[in-house]
């Protein structure tokens, strides 16, 4: 790669680490301002319908601004009340309006920076397409070209690609479009979507086959072939999901807007219901006071928060770099009972490293280290470095033996070794493999050896390690079992503190391997999970996924294979890993772009933050309204019926003061409660009974106290006012 393309790449992703860095640090106001153009558009009726209880205020706003008009011609229809009264309220209303489309304009507005740094990777670029192309003719190997046998290059518009198209894609090029790569190997920079500097390998045949438009190739040529339409490439799909613009409301919200409206309904019923009642007693009521009290009675604050909590928490996933199909997901992920969970990669690093050598009873324990460093000296995978570290840490001095054959270890075989110019032969690898090597070999291991071998293998796993056998044949036919070499596989620090944290809220951990049942139940242990599925096939995910949901358990998962596909179809929330195929990326309904299996974990407390804030702001909406009811009532009839003035604790000038007073509350709260619906209300991993009485303390009384405080401030400012 030449220093002017490394730069390039160096500056793109710095560029755009920089535009989300910015986006995220801005101030409130900042954000306000820059959110205000787009707060006013969505002030068409087209798009307020589809929030009942913002779309009441607004054409109370649009009614009493004809009303202040009609006024200005003709003062009788004021009631008596000063004609300002009715503008100064109108204003109000129209304020309201603004600041809850304001909340989701920020909202929204807070993944633009993301969205424009992603368009940048949305070019149309060239791409070589092979036609003609079959498994027989793989152009991998530079050509051929147009007109040159049955498969040839042709370059086109990315934009042309279609599904099931197959692309070449040479170092220095930009990858055309989502697929799967079904021939070469190479290194991709996928900062551009990622925002890690880092390349990664991408392969075909494995699970590591998956690659997206808009990354490039560093090194190496790949075939890929298309998995996606033009316009529904994974880039475009996180563009929509940032924005807002693909966003469907989710069944809880659902539920959440019928309450609200019902609540809305009931509130219309009883202020219409308010002026023949108080018309039967000599006394009346305006009908701006009428539309100013409906306001304040309907649940507005949560109305106008709504839509912006679920967007900030679609933003929130996406800060951690994980893109959901939709907000079904998070929620799901937010009732989350059950998290299953690969134990290498997610529970422990991965790489198990040489912890001990096990010489058997009447072997040298130096003889038999020796053998397995020897063995390893040209193993090149971290378990056979690992072994030839331990070796030197005990002061064996290991140089190559001439003329020795290495032999590579083989899912076949399973084992590895080394071939000594005397004939004789070391062999190290899983205890049923040297033991059928030994058979084969015509080899006889004694019974006591036998029953030695099998109560240290037995005693290595029961510890949660990983035990590989080593054996010698030597020159003369003669086989001996030399000991075994103890891996030890090292879970990772603090997750037994996250998994009980993860426990108190009620949600269970399972432990995914293949390892054999005793070395699972040993890191089970030590890991702190609730349980564990033992040398797990495919189709035991997929049973134990449906075991739980038959119980009425939600179960997430995370995996990356095909094999992987029907599980993370099956859970309630599959996180698929961006590195993995497109099968399981099509079956999961999110997608982790840093391929970290542990962001399992913490998608489950985005997922219960949101709906804590959710839960936090309607308690806090609801308590809003039962305050402000008995705060306006009794001064709005206390001239009227002075034994009322009993119940007017705040003291309030007037009703005309109290009322406009209630619904500058109402303006202002939403926006002081923006902050808190776009960060979202802090989240501790504690039992729901504890979560929901801390909150009903904090938004319940604190919702009923702050209107109190607040309406008497106003009005002490109101008051002043000609009139009031």
């Amino acid at each position: 790669m030449t220093s002017a393309f490394a730069n390039d790449v160096a500056n793109n992703a710095a560029s755009i680490a920089d535009d989300v860095k910015k986006s995220n640090n801005k101030s409130l106001g900042a954000m306000l301002g820059k959110s205000l153009p787009d707060a006013f558009r969505k002030f068409d009726p087209r798009n307020m319908w589809h929030n009942p209880v913002m779309f009441i205020v607004w054409v109370g706003a649009a009614f009493l601004t004809l009303l202040g008009i009609f006024q200005l011609f003709d003062a009788s229809l004021a009631n008596g009340e000063p004609v300002y009264f009715t503008w100064i309220v109108a204003i109000v209303l129209w304020a309201t309006v603004l600041f809850a489309n304001l909340a989701e304009a920020v909202a929204e507005g807070r993944g633009k920076a993301q969205a424009d740094a992603l368009r940048k990777t949305r070019t149309t670029t060239p791409a070589h397409i092979v036609k003609g192309y079959d498994e027989k003719n793989d152009p991998d190997a530079r050509g051929p070209e147009k007109g040159e046998g049955p498969a040839y290059i042709e370059e086109i518009p990315s934009s042309d690609l279609k599904l099931g198209d197959v692309v070449v894609v040479s170092a220095g090029e930009l990858i055309p479009g989502d697929g799967d790569i079904i021939s070469g190997i190479a290194s991709v920079d996928e900062s551009a979507i990622t925002g890690e500097s880092a390349p990664v390998i991408r392969e075909s045949g494995g699970d590591r086959s998956s690659v997206t438009g808009g990354t490039r190739v560093l090194s190496d040529r790949i075939v890929v072939r298309i998995t996606q339409k033009p316009g529904e490439s994974f880039v475009d799909k996180m563009i929509a999901l940032v924005e807002g613009a693909n966003r469907q409301k989710t069944p809880n919200e659902i539920a959440l807007d019928v309450l609200l409206s019902s609540l809305t309904i009931i509130f219309l019923v009883v202020v219409l219901c308010i002026n023949p009642q108080a018309s039967s007693v000599g006394a009346s009521v305006s009908l701006t006071v009428l539309i100013a009290l409906l306001v304040c009675l309907i649940p507005t604050t949560i109305g106008a928060l709504l839509s912006a909590i679920g967007i900030a928490g679609m933003d929130r996933l996406v800060q951690h770099n994980v893109l959901a199909t939709s907000g079904r997901a998070i929620e799901a992920a937010g009732d989350v009972t059950t998290l299953l969970l690969d134990k290498t990669g997610t529970i422990t690093y991965g790489n198990r490293q040489a912890s001990e050598f096990h010489a058997l009873p009447g072997v040298d324990h130096d003889e038999m280290a020796k053998a397995a460093a020897l063995s390893s000296l040209a193993d090149a995978t971290p378990e056979g470095q690992s072994i030839v570290a331990l070796a030197k840490s005990e002061g064996f001095e290991l140089d190559e033996v001439p003329g020795a054959v290495d032999v590579p270890f083989t899912a076949e075989t399973r084992m590895s070794g080394l071939d000594l110019p005397n004939g004789d032969r070391i062999r190290k690898g899983a205890t049923s493999a040297v033991e059928a090597w030994i058979d084969k070999e015509g080899g006889v291991m004694p019974v006591e050896v036998r029953d030695a071998l099998h109560e240290k293998v037995n005693a290595i796993s029961g510890q949660g390690g990983t035990p590989l056998v080593v054996a010698e044949q030597y020159a003369n036919g003669e086989v001996k079992v030399l000991g075994v070499v103890q891996l030890k596989d090292v879970v990772k620090k603090g997750l037994k503190e996250r998994f009980a944290d993860l426990r108190k809220m009620g949600i269970r951990t399972v432990m995914v391997t293949g390892d054999n049942p005793l070395t699972a139940k040993a890191i089970a242990q030590e890991a702190g999970v609730d349980d564990f599925i033992a040398e797990a096939k495919p189709e035991d995910k997929l049973a134990y996924i449906k075991k739980e949901q038959a119980k009425g358990q939600l179960v997430a998962m995370t995996g990356d294979g095909t094999n992987d596909a029907p599980a993370l179809a099956q859970s309630d929330v599959g996180v698929a890993m961006n590195s993995g195929t497109s099968a399981a990326k099509e079956a999961g309904n999110m997608v982790d772009l840093d391929s970290d299996p542990t962001k399992l974990i913490d998608i489950v407390a985005i997922g219960k933050q949101l709906l804590i804030t959710r839960g936090a702001l309607t308690t806090f909406s609801i308590a809003n309204d039962v305050a402000k009811y008995f705060a306006i009532i009794p001064a709005m009839f206390m001239e009227k019926f002075p034994g009322l003035g009993v119940l007017n604790i705040m003291g309030l000038h007037s009703s005309l003061s109290a009322v406009l007073s209630a619904i500058i509350f109402n303006a202002i709260i939403i926006v002081l409660l923006i902050p808190l619906a776009l960060k979202g209300v802090k989240y501790r991993a504690e039992a729901s009974e504890k979560i929901l009485g801390r909150n009903l303390k904090v938004y319940g009384l604190g919702g009923i106290i702050a209107p109190f405080i607040g309406i008497w401030i106003i009005d002490l400012f109101v008051r002043l006012i000609p009139g009031f």
